[in-house]
């Protein structure tokens, strides 16, 4: 038997595929760069486990349960290992395939078929023993497309998976801290209550002294009552805030809060004064996004691949018999091998229409991309200008408060002297306490934004996503793939998409 040569069958096929002609695309739009972003300022690192700055234990052993035990965690981790095994799957495609096969039949021939007698019209016994081999060779790149686009949804997959890490540390973070200033303004309506007690105390005994009237006392126990239905909705939001804290950790039916936080005693986080110009290069969820672009264009290259022909070598060997006895008999050997064409002529657009819905795909995917670098850039400038006007408020606060203490003692000491109302004195209590209130709630503030600062600036995420990748790795060698690892934002944001 006689083949054509491997270049000979690759020439005829290329000749031929012109019946398939490949529809042009309209031009790639190019991603966001940064100088369309503005970003300017230092290179800025952030630690991975910046919380720790905070200076709380408890707070420490949270985040560690939250990061072991979510289940939403879980769920980005499975994600990834299905996407590790597309993976998998994909790089077998550029390996020949050997397979197995032992069949054994006992059939009645019919009388009336192509099978002359003496077996028609009888029962005999068949067997089949082979062994095949078929490897279609990738010579226009289709099966390698499928591969990068296999590893750029993996390492898209690996780096959403950090992503949601980094979102449910900074989640622990921010409703611990919402615990902590609820339980500082819970000190405040306690403080409330016992002004307020204290006061009806003095003005039971003014009115016994016949120095003040029904009227005062009356506002006085009015305003006991007010002061207790706040601490109850302070001690509302506690319990809140705790349950919050309980099911982010992976334990809803458990306080896993043993002792309260001290507001008063966390450090404050260190964070930039200026946008960093390497925030695109430090967020995970950028690097994914990126990625899926990556991948979208692999795949738009995969459907291109498909308007040329499949190319396959074949092979088997083994043994078949009529009769069981003689099956492994060296005259029941037989072997075959050669190569195979299938070639698209006419598929009625199929193949078009397939085209078209990739490179809409990529399109949607840079649009994506684009989408989530503008976000984080503006999440960012927003957690600076809050730190910036939190500032200049607690500032503001802290001048106010001393001005009202200041009033409310003088206005105190006169009542005491029977110079002045008790109206005066609740007044001047009432501006305290809001001033105090006010206090604590920038105080919060100021830590909140702090830590969504931090965490809008990656979380301290860095990533090798081909080592990530675990099993991919090693399909990443078999195929030029850029390796995803934080660059300034100038290189992420401006470099080209390999997507074609």
């Amino acid at each position: 038997m006689k083949f054509v040569s491997l270049p000979a069958a690759a020439l005829v096929a290329s000749l031929l595929t012109g019946c398939a002609m490949i529809p042009d695309l309209p031009a790639l739009r190019a991603p966001t760069d940064a100088a369309q972003l503005g970003l300017a300022g230092p290179a800025t690192r952030v630690d991975a486990q910046w919380w720790r700055e905070l200076g709380d234990e408890q707070l420490d052993r949270l985040v560690a349960q939250a990061l072991a035990g979510n289940p939403g965690l879980r769920l980005a981790v499975a994600r990834l290992d299905r996407a590790r095994a597309v993976t998998d799957a994909a790089d077998a495609a550029l390996l020949p395939q050997v397979n197995g096969a032992l069949d054994l039949n006992r059939q009645l021939y019919t009388q009336q078929g192509l099978i002359p007698r003496p077996i028609a019209g009888t029962v005999r016994n068949t067997g089949n023993v082979a062994l095949s081999a078929n490897w279609e060779i990738d010579v226009y790149g289709k099966y390698q497309a499928a591969l990068q686009a296999a590893l750029g949804q993996t390492r898209a997959a690996q780096a959403e998976t950090d992503a949601a890490r980094v979102l449910l540390s900074g989640h622990v973070v921010q409703a611990y801290l919402r615990l902590a200033r609820m339980y500082a303004q819970e000190a405040v309506a306690d403080r409330a209550i016992s002004q307020r007690e204290e006061a009806l105390r003095l003005v039971r005994s003014r009115v016994q002294a016949g120095l003040d009237s029904d009227l005062e006392l009356r506002q006085a126990e009015a305003n006991l009552p007010e002061a207790r239905g706040q601490r109850e909705a302070i001690q509302e939001q506690i319990d809140l805030a705790r349950h919050a804290i309980a099911a982010l950790v992976g334990q809803p039916a458990q306080d896993p809060v043993t002792r309260r936080p001290d507001m008063s005693a966390l450090r404050p986080l260190a964070v930039p004064t200026d946008l960093p110009a390497d925030l695109l290069g430090r967020r995970p969820d950028i690097q994914a996004a990126r990625w899926r672009a990556e991948a979208a264009g692999a795949e738009v290259s995969q459907a291109r691949a498909q308007f040329y022909p499949n190319i396959n070598l074949g092979a088997f060997v083994g043994f078949s018999s009529l009769g069981l006895g003689k099956l492994l008999d060296g005259n029941s050997q037989q072997w075959g091998a050669g190569p195979a064409l299938r070639l698209p002529i006419f598929e009625a657009g199929r193949l078009t229409a397939m085209l078209r819905g990739k490179a809409a795909d990529r399109d949607a995917a840079i649009a994506s991309y684009d989408a989530t670098v503008t976000d984080a850039v503006r999440e960012v400038a927003d957690q600076l200008s809050a730190l910036r006007a939190i500032d200049r408020q607690r500032i503001q606060q802290r001048e106010a408060e001393a001005a009202a203490q200041a009033a409310y003692d003088l206005a105190l000491r006169r009542y005491q002297a029977g110079l002045g109302n008790l109206l005066w004195v609740l007044n001047a209590e009432t501006a305290v306490l809001g001033q105090r209130r006010q206090g604590v709630d920038l105080a919060a503030r100021a830590f909140e934004a702090q830590a969504s600062l931090l965490r809008a600036l990656g979380g301290g995420w860095t990533s090798d996503a081909p080592a990530a990748a675990g099993a991919a790795s090693a399909a990443s060698s078999r195929v030029a793939a850029p390796v995803a690892t934080p660059v300034p934002a100038a290189a992420v944001a401006s470099a080209p998409f390999s997507v074609r």
